[in-house]
């Protein structure tokens, strides 16, 4: 009987895990430049934490969970998203009482959603998120989103478009809701059957629906822009200011709502504008969420956060043709023949790395001839010849592989001299 991996599911193997360190690496960089602070939460959470903090309407919570119940009875879901965990985690350990705030978190995390698995969009996705926890300052929300621009930009993706658009406070998104619902209300039988549940749940979705986006209703729809109270309008000018400030161009969308009911005030997506990327084009995506923070039992928290997909990101620099350098090179390999000298080769091949130097041995009994065309195949800098005769004279032969140079080098001294040459 053969195994595959389950269907939305894909292995990483080693020749795409060193593009995604490197990638990850210079994401962190960023973030540290950032002054943001890594977290890492569980795989899965108490389901009500998503029900609560994303939303009993979103289609994530009724349609896509991986939810199961433990031998106790609980009812445990395997996380869709990241921002809701590490709004519990913050509410838990009490990080609302670190006397420096805001908070300002990042995360590398899986993701589990029930959907139609398609490129670019998996049952088991990875995620690099940030959260703001802690102000409600306007030039947060453009910090953050310079943050995620500034991973695209330094990983040299070109074709990206910022659209923002704001969600308004409290008060303004009840007056557009209202707004919404007496809109659509006349075309109710002629909306899907999600938009038709939607329409007194929570109607500002349906702006957000791909089976109806062509009907005309959708057109005339009335703008949450057309809405917003003077206190809401005044931070979303200043938003804007800051991201002009920052040179970050940027396209306002009034139809841009995300898919969470934690969303008010800024929200925004960034796409990939690249020829032959795809139908979905949204590489990143968040928004402000003042309010979750006290959904998930703590106090009265104002906050902010994306999430990127690490698969959609790799897409992107593929579709703009950016290579990743990822280095195969092998520093030593050690080529080694003789009855006494197997224990040695081993010896050393310790030594070596406990010297802080990149080293691999034949492990498959191949004679000389085989042990060389290893190295070739492993792109190696130097091969470490060792004999009987040189074991007996404390020597190892030290054979550069760019050159063809090989040099005779004392057992004792070896580590130095390869740390010279490196």
């Amino acid at each position: 009987m053969s195994f595959k991996a389950p269907r939305g599911t894909v292995d990483l193997l080693p020749k795409d895990s060193k593009k995604w360190r490197f990638v990850e690496e210079i994401i962190k960089n960023i973030c540290h430049r950032f002054h943001f602070e890594e977290i890492r939460t569980p795989l899965f959470e108490h389901t009500e934490v998503f029900q609560r903090g994303v939303g009993d309407t979103t289609d994530i919570v009724q349609k896509e969970m991986y939810t199961f119940e433990d031998r106790g009875g609980r009812s445990l879901t395997l996380r869709p998203e990241g921002t809701a965990p590490v709004v519990r985690a913050f509410v838990e350990n009490k990080l609302f009482g670190d006397p420096n705030q805001p908070t300002k978190l990042y995360y590398f995390a899986s993701m589990f959603r029930y959907e139609r698995p398609q490129k670019g969009r998996m049952r088991q996705l990875n995620q690099f998120g940030v959260e703001v926890l802690g102000s409600a300052n306007p030039a947060v929300d453009a910090e953050v989103i310079d943050l995620a621009m500034t991973v695209y930009k330094e990983l040299g993706l070109k074709s990206l478009k910022l659209v923002i658009n704001s969600l308004g406070d409290h008060e303004s998104r009840n007056n557009h809701r209202q707004a919404l619902i007496e809109h659509f209300t006349p075309h109710k039988d002629e909306l899907c059957k999600d938009c038709q549940s939607r329409l007194q749940q929570n109607p500002l979705r349906i702006l957000d629906c791909k089976t109806d986006r062509d009907h005309p209703a959708m057109k005339t729809a009335p703008s949450i822009l057309d809405y917003l109270n003077e206190e809401s309008k005044d931070y979303f000018e200043q938003v804007k200011d800051y991201l002009t400030a920052m040179n970050i161009e940027y396209t306002i969308d009034p139809k841009l709502v995300r898919g969470l009911d934690y969303y008010n005030h800024t929200a925004f997506e960034i796409m990939s504008e690249a020829e032959g990327f795809g139908a979905i084009t949204t590489l990143a995506g968040g928004g402000r969420y003042n309010g979750l923070v006290e959904e998930l039992g703590g106090p009265a928290t104002p906050g902010i956060g994306f999430g990127m997909g690490v698969e959609r990101l790799l897409m992107a620099l593929e579709a703009e043709n950016i290579d990743i350098p990822v280095n195969n090179e092998l520093d030593c390999y050690i080529v080694a023949f003789g009855e006494n000298v197997e224990k040695e080769a081993v010896r050393i091949t310790h030594n070596l790395r406990q010297s802080g130097i990149q080293v691999d041995k034949d492990y498959q009994g191949r004679k000389p001839k085989g042990q060389f065309k290893a190295a070739d195949r492993l792109k190696v800098k130097f091969v470490l010849v060792l004999g009987e005769s040189e074991l007996e004279k404390q020597v190892i032969n030290v054979k550069t592989m760019e050159t063809g140079e090989q040099i005779e080098v004392p057992l004792a001294h070896l580590a130095e001299s390869i740390k010279e040459k490196l």
